[in-house]
């Protein structure tokens, strides 16, 4: 089989011509797997697609048009309401999402103590200070001004979480900079319940070049290093 290890990028697949030469085609959306309700997606066009087969084929039937450059994954299930954000919540946005990050790799690290594998060495090293220390915030559903105080006071709890999330997404290529479609795995899971996501990290591209550098990255989470 020509396109056995043929590999093509999301929303094409492997076609062998006559001569059994591999090339990659688009994606027929209508010959992808049937799907689950759960597995539905909501496009940036508004559009509920059955699946990511089904978006990912769509947008490259659109390659080369104003509309497939626009076509992405906006986020996990059928599409929805998603209230207006307000200024006072896109501030308050960075305050959540440090904590929750925090949160995250503390329930890694516990996992990580029964059956080793979410974690690599270096990575449980720097989580365990974070975890052993008494004066870390437990997770919970912390008033604003609660999440604030503790950043300020203890705020190198909160530096290595920021900066593992930006490393985790950063992988298509590895290159301090993130993509639209590096941070899609993360909108995509949190626009349901955090509805200021897409409004925040198109603020965080100061410069807007489509690209959120490390250092854009930091900053819009009051990282200083």
């Amino acid at each position: 089989d020509p396109c056995r290890n043929f590999h093509c990028k999301r929303g094409k697949v492997c076609h062998a011509d006559k001569q059994g030469k591999p090339s990659c085609i688009c994606q027929d959306p209508a010959a992808c797997p049937s799907t689950k309700d759960y597995e539905h997606v909501c496009g940036t066009d508004n559009k509920t697609y059955d699946g990511t087969c089904q978006l990912f084929g769509t947008k490259c039937q659109l390659e080369g048009t104003k509309m497939g450059r626009q076509l992405h994954l906006d986020y996990m299930g059928s599409c929805k309401y998603i209230p207006h954000c307000t200024d006072y919540e896109v501030d308050q946005f960075p305050l959540r999402m440090r904590d929750w990050l925090k949160n995250i790799l503390m329930q890694y690290y516990e996992r990580d103590l029964d059956t080793s594998g979410f974690l690599t060495e270096k990575q449980r090293s720097k989580v365990k200070k974070i975890y052993q220390n008494d004066k870390r915030l437990m997770a919970g559903d912390h008033a604003v001004e609660l999440l604030l105080h503790d950043f300020e006071k203890n705020y190198h709890m909160y530096v290595y979480p920021v900066h593992w999330q930006f490393h985790q997404l950063d992988q298509h290529p590895v290159n301090r900079l993130l993509t639209h479609s590096e941070l899609a795995p993360l909108r995509a899971s949190l626009v349901p319940m955090e509805h200021c996501i897409t409004r925040f990290f198109q603020e965080c591209d100061g410069d807007q070049d489509k690209l959120i550098a490390l250092k854009e990255w930091c900053h819009c989470f009051g990282i200083k290093e």
